[in-house]
C-alpha cells in the first residue's frame, strides 16, 4: 500500500509538478487548492504526509498547519511548507504553527524528495 501524500498549492503548476514527482517515487497523491480542501481533505484522507503552501486562497497555509497540529487526530501527520516565503519572520512563524520542515521554491526535487523520505519511514 502506497504512502499518501496531500499536496496544497494555489498553483496547478505546482500541484502538478509535486505530484508528478512524488507518484513516480512510488507515493500516491491526493490535491487540494486551496485552505479549506486541504482541511477537507486531510480529515478525509488522513494522508501520511502533507505538502502545504502558505499562500491560500480560503484559508492562509499557517491556519491550516496550526488548525491540524492542534488538534490531537491529525497532530500526528507531518507537515511540510512549500512556499516562496523565505524570510525568517516566516520561518519562525512556520515553527510556531509545528510545521515539521520549510522548504522554500524554487526547491530541488532530490532534496524535497529526501525531506519527504526523512518523514516517510
Amino acid at each position: 500500500m502506497p504512502k499518501k501524500i496531500l499536496v496544497t498549492d494555489d498553483s496547478p503548476t505546482i500541484v502538478a509538478m509535486i505530484k508528478e514527482l512524488l507518484e513516480s517515487n512510488g507515493y500516491a497523491v491526493v490535491t487540494a487548492v486551496d485552505g479549506q480542501e486541504a482541511l477537507d481533505k486531510a480529515k478525509q484522507e488522513k494522508p501520511d504526509l502533507i505538502v502545504l503552501d502558505l499562500m491560500l486562497p480560503k484559508i492562509d497555509g499557517y491556519k491550516v498547519c496550526a488548525m491540524l497540529k492542534f488538534d490531537k487526530n491529525y497532530s500526528k501527520i507531518p507537515i511540510i511548507i512549500l512556499t516562496a516565503r523565505a524570510g525568517e519572520s516566516d520561518k519562525e512563524l512556520g515553527t510556531e504553527v509545528r510545521a515539521d520542515a520549510y522548504v522554500t521554491k524554487p526547491f530541488e526535487p532530490n532534496a524535497f524528495l529526501s525531506k519527504v523520505k526523512e518523514f516517510i519511514k
